[in-house]
């Protein structure tokens, strides 16, 4: 019936492209498809998200030219006018309006050809809304009731996650911050288009599912508002493309996407159509270095996040191998108030690094360490580390230095070892851009023949 049909619906897609969301049975969509007005009748797929130097290090300084990198153009964030007055849409889950990142002071009135709205929800109204953050929609068709009962039915964001990419993109000046207050990585932290504007739209929730008949409907939405960029940190499984973005492009809409996180696995790069931007992962010209003095007296160097006072101790601490870490190896090795070496080269490449250290921090807290030295074969994302909460130090090696480690071990009687806290570096001693060990690479499933030139995107702690 047509009200059965009407209730069936959840999304109308009409302003970039025509089609529609709908809830129905296997039989039903069997006889959509066979209509010859239909192109294409596909299952709704979901999504999730993909994460202050960063800037200045590709050569956008806010205040002009300090050191220029190779190939880098002068004064090119001063020429582009900080973005004043582009629309940049971040397509997300969601913003927390009240950070600093998105003060409107100084701003001019929102732009005339802005046709967008700021729909109002939970500790949401239009007030949250501003001459920073213009407008603001939210998705929840489709969503279980179960889910928008821990999130908040507004554009306002849960997990953070939207709201780390809208300041990296557009966030205004803030100044004295640094990595959660320690006074690591001190700085101003803004982002890459600091007078831009932006428009918000919520379609990944505390589940961390963004589905993908949500993901239409911000395209479509976003089309009809007038957005200048639309930016999706968000991606399926391997060869699951988003098609529609070429409707947003068609209409003069610069489309870019995240890579994905599953590196440094090939084959694994995701939203690689063709006419849209897929951005990769990259270190900069800051690092964490933190030295670790082994109880002959030997120093050597690895990377953390280690600033908490509380834990911090001049003291060695007994040093215990367990090698790759595993619950059994733990167990028996009594590693209660001791520091431990996750060091099993042969294991490597059985899983990624970032499961294998967070696996090795859940394991070695609950075993009652006191410390972790974890060994991988790239270093180059300390972010991981910050799952240790600053509960205990957490040292990333590479296997160099973890075997320099080991063999002390092995031939001590009682082996100890001290971590100092970590001091920042930056400029030309840290060697830079390298790839992050945890971006997709490529070839694309779906576009194996299409090489993408990816620009660099920084995901570190601030």
């Amino acid at each position: 019936s047509k009200d059965e049909a009407r209730k069936s619906i959840v999304y109308n897609y009409k302003h970039g492209f025509s089609g529609f969301a709908a809830t129905l049975n296997e039989t039903q969509a069997q006889t959509l498809a066979e209509f010859p007005e239909v192109v294409r009748v596909k299952l709704n797929t979901y999504h999730k998200p993909h994460t202050t130097q960063s800037w200045d290090f590709l050569g956008l300084d806010y205040d002009g030219p300090q050191q220029q990198q190779p190939q880098q153009q002068e004064g090119l964030l001063q020429r582009a006018k900080y973005g004043e007055n582009i629309i940049i849409g971040v397509i997300d889950s969601g913003i927390w309006p009240e950070s600093r990142s998105f003060d409107d002071t100084g701003y001019s009135p929102v732009p005339a050809r802005w046709n967008g709205v700021c729909q109002i929800g939970h500790a949401w109204n239009a007030t949250s809304c501003n001459r920073k953050i213009i407008g603001a929609r939210w998705y929840s068709g489709g969503i279980s009731a179960d889910v928008l009962k821990m999130d908040y039915n507004s554009p306002r964001d849960l997990t953070g996650h939207g709201t780390h990419v809208a300041s990296t993109i557009a966030g205004s000046q803030v100044w004295n911050v640094s990595h959660r207050g320690g006074g690591l990585g001190v700085g101003m932290a803004r982002g890459g288009a600091p007078r831009s504007r932006l428009a918000i739209y919520k379609v990944c929730w505390v589940d961390g599912s963004c589905p993908e008949a949500a993901i239409l409907a911000a395209i479509d939405d976003a089309i009809k508002d007038g957005v200048d960029v639309l930016s999706l940190s968000l991606g399926g499984s391997p060869g699951e493309e988003i098609f529609e973005t070429l409707h947003a492009v068609l209409q003069g809409i610069s489309v870019v996407f995240a890579g994905g996180n599953e590196g440094p696995v090939p084959q694994t790069v995701l939203n690689a159509v063709p006419w849209v931007m897929t951005v990769a992962a990259s270190t900069i010209d800051r690092s964490f270095p933190t030295q670790v003095t082994l109880g002959n007296n030997e120093k050597l160097v690895g990377q953390s996040l280690h600033y908490n006072a509380s834990v911090i101790s001049n003291d060695f601490k007994a040093l215990v191998h367990a090698r790759s870490c595993d619950m059994e190896t733990l167990a028996s090795s009594n590693v209660t108030g001791k520091i431990v070496l996750c060091y099993a080269p042969e294991e490597a490449f059985l899983i990624s690094p970032r499961v294998a250290l967070r696996n090795a921090i859940n394991r070695t807290l609950e075993a009652g360490a006191k410390g972790l030295i974890f060994a991988q074969y790239a270093i180059n994302n300390v972010n991981n580390v910050a799952a240790c909460n600053n509960i205990m130090p957490c040292v990333l090696v590479d296997f160099e230095i973890a075997h320099r480690i080991a063999s002390y071990w092995d031939i001590t009687r009682s082996p100890v070892v001290k971590v100092s806290p970590t001091m920042s570096a930056v400029g030309n001693e840290v060697l830079s851009p390298r790839v992050a060990s945890f971006s997709s690479r490529g070839p694309s499933l779906a576009f194996s023949t299409i090489l993408k030139e990816e620009p660099e995107t920084i995901v570190e702690p601030l």
